[in-house]
């Protein structure tokens, strides 16, 4: 099972009072499935995992399961804080569909975190996993790095099979690339660090802006395989603002406005989340309308 090429990170959508919208969530998935895109990440950092129960999790899970084809991959998100958890999220996701899980780092004891601690935990999710695991670094939003050195090490289990990084830190994605074992996916998480991540040697990314703009993010990816590195770079300054506003500067509201104005089903943020203002839902749909002017029509 190899991991290459664009993946995107779907948000969960909710209905005004709080609860999974299934309905909506299957049109979005269908639309989704449509794009040429490798495959779907369902409960990561935009999919509001934190705020989501572990029944809702498997519910989500199984439903997407039905709806995206086996020639596409099913990612599901199943960190957690103890490794006990994570184990029981990991086998639960599997047994919902899910091809392979994402784990985010444990955070909340970060002061303890050390090497060998996070070798330790992600070693036993996978040896207990039956599905391949992706570790998840997000220091943007945990508070805690997983040092190059865990990752490289945890590179050799035959059941971890590669790495999400979403930070901007080309040094720490040049590193890893470096060290890792052969056959090791390095896929990034900042879009406007794509066009780097690629050069560098990363094998893709999932991406937040891959929800909203799979186009442009697949031509990226494309363009660059193919040498065409001008044009990559002129896409990858061209896509920015848009990853910006629906990532660093909105979050997931912003993500869910674009989707609104897209047409599919991005419903509220699940509270303690709380939705953007009208001039900043203006400025994404111009975004995402200049996006599209600039690309319509263009192939690699």
């Amino acid at each position: 099972m190899t991991f290459t090429g664009v993946f995107a990170p779907i948000p969960t959508p909710f209905a005004d009072d709080g609860a999974l919208n299934l309905d909506a969530w299957r049109g979005n998935l269908d639309r989704w499935v449509g794009t040429g895109l490798q495959g779907l990440v369902v409960l990561g950092s935009n999919g509001e995992a934190p705020l989501i129960d572990d029944d809702e999790s498997e519910q989500l899970i199984a439903t997407a399961r039905q709806r995206v084809p086996s020639s596409l991959m099913l990612i599901a998100g199943t960190g957690r804080q103890s490794t006990k958890c994570a184990i029981d999220a990991s086998r639960r996701a599997a047994g919902a569909g899910a091809d392979a899980v994402l784990v985010r780092t444990p955070s909340y004891f970060k002061g303890q975190l050390t090497t060998a601690s996070f070798i330790r935990h992600y070693s036993a999710i996978a040896d207990a996993c039956p599905v391949p695991v992706l570790l998840y670094n997000f220091s943007g939003l945990t508070g805690v790095t997983l040092p190059v050195g865990a990752a490289a090490a945890l590179s050799s289990h035959e059941n971890i099979v590669g790495i999400k990084e979403s930070g901007p830190d080309m040094s720490y994605v040049g590193e890893l690339i470096g060290l890792a074992h052969e056959g090791f996916s390095v896929l990034v998480g900042s879009a406007p660090t794509f066009f780097s991540s690629l050069m560098l040697g990363a094998d893709g990314g999932i991406m937040a802006l891959a929800c909203v703009a799979p186009d442009a993010c697949l031509r990226l990816y494309e363009l660059v395989r193919a040498g065409r590195l001008d044009e990559a770079r002129t896409l990858q300054r061209q896509v920015s603002p848009l990853a910006r506003l629906v990532t660093s500067v909105h979050g997931i509201p912003g993500l869910k406005a674009a989707l609104a104005h897209l047409g599919y089903v991005g419903g509220p943020a699940r509270p303690p989340l709380e939705p953007i203002a009208d001039d900043a839902v203006a400025q994404i749909s111009r975004e995402l309308d200049v996006l599209a002017e600039i690309t319509s029509g263009v192939s690699v």
